[in-house]
């Protein structure tokens, strides 16, 4: 475990107005994720595009293929699948990968993805349910529950390819997703190792704020507001929907400019992302705010754990307080000098020979 000097961004986010934090975005984690609410008819995927659109340059060394699988809820998921060029008849290991909250298989996740593939995995980048490429209505809403079933569908499709031993499935969460893939290696056995990258803890950050600074009063004021959205969501028919995330005024924290260089920029801009081109709906905080993701990390034991994070990044107390709550065998691995969303697409920065060789140690 490498733990450098307490995080220094800290201080400047434990007194965020709440206001301000839902005005934000979804990127910034406090206009966040409900369950379904209305119809839930339209579970097919998006139109999808047969398009190279990734942020990420095409690599010459592994194939891409676009896929559909279904989660147990009858949604249909949205994925890239890729696979080393070299692979011949072998069966090899497999990684899921999901994340970050409000992106896009074309952003992070796909480039975690592409990358493991070049290091000999078959990979797997998914949209998650209700957002980008996959269906599900209403859009742009999220569930602790639905979206740790997401990893497990990614699972159920991975083990039944030709190419893939479903005895070495592994998964990778980004951010927000690296709350949903610790919980969803807890619950799913056949998941035999995970690693997060610059995780974030949704259900901890909506219930209690930043830092866990939020009081009982405020979270009571919260919860009020949200329910009488839904009477207001429940008139209308459909859900209400926050400003569009990231559209900075002035005046932000740093780490909500640094998500804004990435969702708004030509660097991480995907015109299918929340985060960069959408928002999330009003009522989101609701299924996150007394469902804690990390109730039963310690069950995923003997199975491994890497929790990665940047030695500078305003989210890396939730990889420290999940490291200490995990049972043996963990590890925590500091970047140092990283920021939050450095571990995003920062190939020079993301350390990928060690997510290579944890995986090719507990996939053997």
């Amino acid at each position: 475990m490498n733990t450098p000097d307490a995080n220094p961004q800290t201080t400047p986010i434990r007194h965020i107005d709440r206001r301000a934090l839902i005005k934000w975005t979804g990127a910034g984690a406090a206009a966040l994720a409900t369950g379904p609410l209305f119809n839930l008819s339209n579970t097919k995927a998006q139109t999808m595009s047969n398009e190279w659109d990734k942020t990420f340059p095409k690599s010459a060394k592994v194939d891409h293929q676009k896929v559909t699988f279904r989660n147990r809820y009858g949604i249909t998921l949205a994925a890239d699948m890729y696979s080393p060029k070299d692979r011949g008849d072998r069966r090899l290991a497999a990684i899921a990968v999901g994340g970050p909250f409000g992106a896009v298989k074309e952003q992070s996740s796909g480039l975690y993805a592409q990358t493991m593939a070049e290091r000999g995995f078959i990979t797997l980048a998914f949209d998650p349910s209700y957002t980008g490429e996959s269906g599900g209505e209403p859009r742009n809403v999220a569930s602790p529950d639905i979206n740790t079933e997401d990893f497990s569908a990614a699972v159920d499709f991975l083990g039944l390819q030709p190419s893939v031993d479903r005895e070495r499935i592994g998964i990778i969460g980004i951010c927000g997703w690296g709350g949903m893939a610790l919980n969803a290696a807890a619950v799913d056995k056949r998941v035999k190792a995970v690693a997060t990258s610059t995780m974030y803890d949704m259900t901890r950050v909506m219930s209690k704020g930043y830092n866990d600074s939020v009081t009982l009063e405020q979270r009571a004021q919260t919860l009020e507001q949200l329910s009488r959205q839904r009477w207001a969501d429940a008139e209308k028919g459909t859900p209400a929907y926050g400003p569009v995330s990231l559209e900075l005024k002035g005046g932000e924290p740093q780490f909500v400019v640094e998500y804004a260089d990435y969702y708004k920029t030509p660097r991480g801009f995907h015109p299918r992302a929340i985060n960069s081109n959408a928002s999330w709906t009003l009522t989101n905080p609701l299924s996150f705010m007394n469902m804690p993701l990390l109730t039963y990390i310690k069950e995923i034991s003997p199975r491994p754990i890497l929790l990665i994070h940047g030695e500078n990044a305003h989210s890396r107390y939730f990889s420290e307080t999940a490291y200490a709550a995990a049972a043996e065998p963990k590890e925590l691995m500091i970047i140092p000098g990283a920021r939050h969303v450095d571990l995003y697409d920062r190939v020079d920065v993301i350390p990928f020979d060690r997510l290579q060789s944890f995986f090719e140690q507990h996939l053997a």
